[in-house]
C-alpha cells in the first residue's frame, strides 16, 4: 500500500493541497498518495487516533484545528512553539510531532522582496495571523499591529507574540507600510465578494500581502492594485509552507517555479 498524507480541517473544498503533494510524490517517484480529510472539531481527537493507529505518516492542518489538534501530539518544533499554532504534523521515530511552516510561508515570499517593514499590520487573530506576526518578527518588522474583530482574541495574540492590538474599526487610519490579510475574507464561497478592508478606504501606498490563494486575485488585492500598490498573493505564501512541509515528510526539496506554474493551471490562472 502507498503511504498514506493527508490534511484536515473543516471546510476543505478550497484545498491546493492534494494537487500540490501528489505531484510532488509523482516527481519524485514516491509510492504515497496525499487526500482531504474534511474533519469537524467534535471528531479530531478520534481522527488522531487514527493517525497513530494506520499510521498516516503526514498531515497539513488548516482551520478550525491549528491550535486545537496541538494537545493531541507528543511535542512541537521550534516555530510551532513560538506560534502556538500547528499547521504540519510529521513522525520522528515513534513520537508524533506539530510543526508550522505558514511562518516560512510568509517570510519567504517578503523576503524574497528585499522589503524593510517598518509597521506591519495583520488582520485577524487566528492561527494564520500567529504565524504572520511570528514571520513579521524573524524579518525584523520594527513594529507589528494586530487587528481583529473580537479585540480580546487581538489582545491575546499580541500578548503571546510581542506585538500590539488596535482596534478593528480603526485599522485604515494606521499607516502601515504592509497590510497582510490572515482572516478568510475573500475566499471562495460565501466569503469571495468580502474584503476585510473597509471599501471607502485608501491602502495608501501599502504592499498588501493576501493569504487567501482562491480566488487568486481576491478583492482586496484587486483594489490594491487599481491603487497602484504592491502585491503579495496568497498563493506565494501557499507554495512556501507546501514546499516546507514536503521536504519535512520526505526529505526531498520541491522546485518552486514548477510548483507554482502547477499551482497557477490548477487555479485557472
Amino acid at each position: 500500500m502507498p503511504d498514506s498524507y493527508g490534511i484536515i480541517g473543516h471546510p476543505l473544498g478550497h484545498s491546493l493541497s492534494p494537487v500540490l503533494h501528489n505531484w510532488g510524490f509523482r516527481e519524485n517517484g514516491l509510492d504515497a498518495v496525499y487526500e482531504a480529510w474534511p474533519v469537524r472539531p467534535f471528531e479530531l481527537a478520534g481522527f488522531m487516533d487514527r493517525v497513530r493507529r494506520t499510521p498516516i505518516l503526514g498531515l497539513s492542518v488548516t482551520i478550525p484545528h491549528k491550535r486545537a489538534v496541538m494537545a493531541l501530539l507528543d511535542g512541537l518544533g521550534p516555530r510551532a512553539e513560538a506560534v502556538g499554532a500547528v499547521n504540519t504534523i510529521f513522525w520522528r521515530r515513534d513520537e508524533l510531532l506539530g510543526e508550522n511552516t505558514d511562518v516560512l510561508g510568509i517570510a519567504g515570499p517578503l523576503r524574497g522582496l528585499g522589503l524593510k517593514v517598518g509597521t506591519a499590520l495583520v488582520l485577524g487573530a487566528g492561527g494564520a495571523a500567529r504565524a504572520a506576526v511570528a514571520g513579521l518578527r524573524e524579518l525584523g518588522a520594527k513594529r507589528i499591529l494586530v487587528a481583529n474583530r473580537t479585540r480580546s482574541r487581538a489582545e491575546a495574540l499580541a500578548r503571546d507574540l510581542g506585538a500590539e492590538a488596535v482596534d478593528w474599526e480603526h485599522r485604515a487610519g494606521l499607516g502601515a507600510g504592509l497590510i497582510i490579510n490572515a482572516t478568510p475574507l475573500g475566499l471562495a464561497g460565501d466569503m469571495e465578494n468580502l474584503s476585510p478592508w473597509p471599501d471607502d478606504a485608501p491602502l495608501a501606498g501599502a504592499v498588501v500581502f493576501d493569504l487567501v490563494y482562491n480566488p487568486l486575485r481576491t478583492r482586496l488585492l484587486a483594489r490594491a492594485e487599481a491603487q497602484g500598490c504592491m502585491t503579495v498573493s496568497g498563493l506565494e505564501m501557499f507554495v512556501h509552507q507546501g514546499l516546507a512541509q514536503f521536504e519535512i515528510w520526505t526529505g526531498r526539496r520541491l522546485d518552486p517555479d514548477a510548483a507554482k506554474a502547477l499551482l497557477l493551471r490548477a487555479l485557472g490562472g
